[in-house]
């Protein structure tokens, strides 16, 4: 059987500054009237256990002063995100795998996606940017009961193809410690110009990485040194 390499979508297959992120600024700066930087959002991803951006927004708010019931969070999140047509935040996402990338690495591994994204945004981000690339299983928030750091839906992969080589690739602490949690080893993303990526190095070598990369450029040059 060919390895699988899971994939984390944001930050690891496609840039999520001026989506996901700028989202979560607005939002809290909508409901707060307080300014927020990608450098507060970045540590409450390095703490841990901020995974859902909804509730990441709300806690955010909460610690500025604010309590906002969490379905209004939800409302004017989605407003800014996915918008009305065009307009929405999601479609200013970057594909980050340069051409070519993903389909030689195709020769030997087959792709799947695990994601703290529900199934509706994920695939409007797939179906515009992975082109011919095939990824399956895809899992999201949608699939599972526990999301990330939690184990749940790796442990769901590793039960639809047991004892199949599985790598999990991802760019949070969260991603880390889900891998952990399952077994499988992980592939960590820290781009050079990370604000805070020596923090991010750190919190992946205490959660035992196997690697990690700038981006998914490297990882074809990785995983074949270690097939070697």
């Amino acid at each position: 059987m060919r390895p699988l390499l899971m994939f984390d979508m944001d930050g690891v297959l496609v840039e999520v500054t001026e989506s996901y992120r700028e989202t979560i600024r607005q939002t809290v700066t909508h409901f707060t009237g307080k300014p927020v930087t990608y450098d507060d959002i970045q540590a409450y991803k390095n703490a841990g256990g901020w995974n859902n951006d909804w509730k990441l927004s709300q806690k955010m708010a909460a610690d500025l002063g604010v309590a906002v019931d969490y379905d209004t969070v939800i409302g004017h999140f989605q407003k800014i995100f996915i918008g009305d047509g065009d307009n929405g935040l999601i479609h200013r996402e970057r594909w980050i795998a340069r051409p070519g990338v993903l389909e030689s690495l195709g020769e030997a591994f087959d792709f799947g996606v695990y994601t703290g994204r529900d199934r509706f945004e994920a695939m409007i981000t797939l179906n515009r940017s992975a082109g011919l690339i095939r990824f399956h299983p895809i899992l999201t928030a949608n699939d599972v009961t526990h999301g990330k750091p939690h184990p749940e839906g790796l442990l769901k992969v590793q039960a639809m193809y047991p004892g199949r080589a599985l790598y999990y690739i991802g760019d949070t602490v969260d991603d880390a410690r889900c891998a952990r949690a399952a077994g499988v080893p992980f592939i960590g993303v820290a781009s050079q110009a990370h604000s805070t990526r020596a923090t991010l190095l750190d919190l992946f070598a205490r959660e035992n990485a196997a690697a990690v990369l700038d981006d998914i450029n490297q990882l074809e040059n990785y995983l074949a040194q270690g097939r070697s």
